[in-house]
């Protein structure tokens, strides 16, 4: 039975684009978390809902407003906690506002697409296209690539931008590419989780493999594998118990991140028992 799900077109698209998400979210999920800006993800989708409506009214295609605004907005965001002594949080707080206002504005304006714009707040992985795969795949092979390019230097700012920036670091660029990619990740994801569920995809695979992770790599590496499982689960889950995607997906992340609280310290004790005896 397995199998025979796999033989509809829908699901093997499904399994695909939820696969390059996965990846996408805990690789930048990662810096995120670790940097702080664990809302920021949240902030940004709730932009990416003002983009949505933005683009059904202007008749255009929703995600493509969406990504513009959010990447927009996602730049605006670095540049005031550069220039405007807002902190990560408070920068957050502004275009969650931003976002939402926009949104209620247009709801407001325009009476006739409520239901295709709240659609988008729960999303729908099982409505992933094939030119929505090919978007994935672009941002996935994106993203994998400025982290391997940039690694080192994204670890030195993780924990001291200010010393990095000393060193050397083009701090500025990178902060700013890497601002893009998140914003870009934030609207894609949102076809698998939706816009109120987007930063559990970010931020719930970091934090559980932080639980059993004891190094920099090993927990982004964790994060992917967990991020993956909870999506192919997740998916399998809701198609078998005709359950909402986005809903089953953070409630499989929520069960594996009650586990990793519950016997992470014994497995983080037998990995360094192990590399100590091995």
């Amino acid at each position: 039975m397995a199998l025979e799900i796999l033989s509809y077109g829908f699901m093997q698209n499904a399994f695909m684009g939820g696969f390059g998400i996965a990846i996408m979210c805990a690789l930048t999920g990662t810096f995120l978390v670790l940097r702080r800006l664990s809302l920021l993800s949240d902030g940004l989708g709730h932009v990416a809902f003002g983009g949505i409506a933005l683009g059904l009214l202007l008749k255009i295609d929703p995600i493509i407003s969406a990504l513009a605004l959010t990447t927009a907005a996602s730049v605006w965001v670095k540049k005031i906690m550069e220039s405007a002594r807002i902190y990560g949080d408070a920068a957050t707080a502004l275009v969650l506002s931003f976002g939402v206002g926009l949104a209620v504005v247009i709801i407001g304006y325009v009476k006739g697409f409520n239901v295709d714009l709240f659609s988008y707040l729960f999303g729908s992985i099982l409505a992933i296209s094939e030119s929505d795969l090919l978007v994935i795949a672009a941002i996935t092979i994106a993203t994998i690539a400025f982290i391997a390019i940039f690694y080192r230097r994204l670890v030195f700012m993780t924990f001291n931008e200010d010393l990095a920036k000393t060193s050397g670091v083009d701090t500025d660029f990178i902060t700013t590419v890497f601002a893009l990619l998140v914003g870009m990740t934030v609207v894609i994801a949102i076809k698998a989780v939706g816009i109120l569920l987007i930063s559990a995809l970010l931020v719930i695979p970091v934090i559980s493999a932080l639980q059993v992770a004891g190094s920099f790599r090993s927990t982004m590496a964790l994060s992917c594998a967990i991020s993956i499982f909870a999506v192919m689960a997740g998916t399998l889950l809701s198609f078998y118990a005709n359950l909402p995607a986005g809903g089953t997906i953070v409630m499989v992340l929520c069960a594996v991140f009650s586990a990793s609280v519950l016997f992470g310290r014994h497995l983080r004790g037998a990995a360094i028992f192990a590399s100590k005896t091995g």
